[in-house]
């Protein structure tokens, strides 16, 4: 498990970076990290960060629940909901997504649920307690293109929460077994569809007017869907899926024009 879960995280934080994440702002505590150590992780990210800044949080590796708290495993003391809270505290960044990977996990979502956050749990209860596959693809959707549903090369919570579900189902049908994980998203804070690692784009502008024509036009369907996804809970169901179809099937054939342009 050690050896796994080592290499979900590396993934993670390695994404973080390559998405455009500066790597002062990225904490990756690896080994048998304590209560203490994910403290101090949180101290540096609360002085690095301000009020508009969205903090994340993966938590990867064993959790339990005893009926009452549910608890993610660290060497000597456990880390408990409550515990998570009173960190929270000092970080001024008002938004939170946090993921938390293990088995029982479900009870963090009830715990920590709450304006401007976005809590993601691997298992819908505390009942729930084997090992779980969730972590894995989660972490893989920022490396995926089949994860950007909308194809404009970011990969949302939203994305990443929906890629691990068909994932994780296709792995259980795979083998035969009765899934013994189900994901939940509690999106209250309204984040999980427009919320992305890193920065839009990050592509440099071309010498070339035609292509940089084209590059501010696909920046501007990008800007459309991206607004679209936060006006979704206001829209018809019907209506929203038509117009995000109509983007994204534009978005697709002027990324296609794109690549023509510059020869790819």
């Amino acid at each position: 498990h050690a050896t796994l879960f080592e290499r979900w995280g590396s993934s993670f934080a390695a994404s973080a970076t390559q998405l455009g994440v500066p790597a002062d702002r990225v904490q990756h505590l690896t080994g048998n990290p304590t209560k203490a150590d994910v403290e101090q992780a949180v101290a540096k990210i609360a002085k690095a960060s301000g009020p508009d800044d969205v903090l994340v949080v993966v938590l990867i590796g064993h959790g339990t629940f005893d009926g009452r708290v549910p608890k993610f495993n660290l060497k000597g003391p456990d880390l408990a909901p409550a515990d998570v809270e009173a960190m929270l505290k000092a970080v001024p960044a008002k938004r939170l997504v946090l993921v938390n990977t293990t088995s029982a996990s479900g009870p963090f979502k009830d715990a920590l649920a709450g304006p401007w956050r976005t809590i993601v749990t691997a298992t819908r209860n505390g009942a729930e307690q084997f090992d779980t596959l969730f972590g894995g693809y989660f972490v893989d959707a920022f490396a995926s293109e089949s994860a950007d549903l909308d194809k404009n090369r970011r990969v949302t919570v939203q994305e990443a929460y929906e890629f691990a579900q068909r994932e994780v189902t296709k792995a259980y049908e795979r083998t035969g077994l009765l899934a013994t994980e189900h994901s939940v998203l509690d999106d209250t804070g309204k984040l999980a569809a427009v919320f992305a690692l890193g920065t839009a784009g990050g592509e440099a502008e071309s010498a070339d007017p035609k292509v940089r024509t084209l590059q501010a036009e696909r920046r501007e369907l990008e800007q459309q869907v991206e607004s679209l996804k936060v006006l979704k809970g206001s829209l018809e169901p019907a209506r929203y899926e038509a117009e995000l179809e109509r983007l994204v099937t534009a978005l697709a054939l002027k990324t296609r024009e794109l690549r023509q342009a510059e020869g790819k």
